[in-house]
C-alpha cells in the first residue's frame, strides 16, 4: 500500500465557516459555539483511497484575513492545497475572490485550489447561485459545515488531485 502525506490549508475571511468546516471533515460534528481562530489549528484525517493510496491529509485551519498576503505565510508554505473559504450570505467575502486566488496561483504554482462558498444551509441553492453569477464570482464547491453538504465531495476531490 503506498501512504502518501499531504498538507491542506483552509485559507479565507473571518467568520466564513473554515473551522467549521474542519470539525465537520476531521470529527463529522459542528458547533454553534463560535470562537475565533488565534494562529492556526493542525489535525490529521486519514484515508484510504479507491486507489489503495493511504492519504495522510494533514489540515491547517488558518486565522482569518481580509487579505491572505496578510496572514503568516509561514502558515501557508508547503500546502499540497488551498481550500479558500467564503461565506455565501456575506458579499464582502467574495468581492476579492479574485485577486486573492491570483496571489495564491503566484506564490504557490503547483497547489490545488478549491473555491468553496459556505453556509448553504443559511440561503436556498438557488438563492446562492444567482447571487454569485449576479457576481462573477467562481467557485467550485458550495458547502455547508452545519448539515455537512458537499463536505465530505469537497475533501474527496481534493484527495484525488494531491495524489495525481
Amino acid at each position: 500500500m503506498i501512504k502518501l502525506s499531504k498538507k491542506v490549508a483552509l485559507v479565507g475571511s473571518f467568520g466564513v465557516g473554515k473551522t467549521s468546516l474542519f470539525r465537520r471533515f476531521i470529527d463529522n460534528e459542528f458547533s454553534t459555539d463560535y470562537k475565533s481562530t488565534l494562529g492556526v489549528q493542525i489535525q490529521k484525517k486519514v484515508i484510504t483511497m479507491d486507489n489503495g493510496i493511504e492519504l495522510s491529509m494533514i489540515l491547517w485551519d488558518t486565522e482569518g484575513h481580509e487579505n491572505i498576503s496578510e496572514g503568516r505565510s509561514s502558515y501557508l508554505i508547503g500546502s499540497h492545497a488551498f481550500v479558500y473559504v467564503f461565506d455565501i450570505t456575506r458579499i464582502d467575502t467574495y468581492k476579492e475572490i479574485n485577486t486573492q486566488i491570483e496571489f495564491l496561483k503566484n506564490h504557490f504554482p503547483n497547489a490545488v485550489i478549491k473555491i468553496v462558498g459556505n453556509k448553504l444551509d443559511a440561503v436556498s441553492k438557488k438563492k446562492a447561485i444567482e447571487t454569485l453569477k449576479e457576481y462573477s464570482v467562481q467557485y467550485d464547491y458550495l458547502t455547508s459545515a452545519k448539515t455537512g453538504d458537499y463536505v465530505e465531495e469537497l475533501f474527496a476531490d481534493i484527495a484525488v488531485d494531491v495524489t495525481n
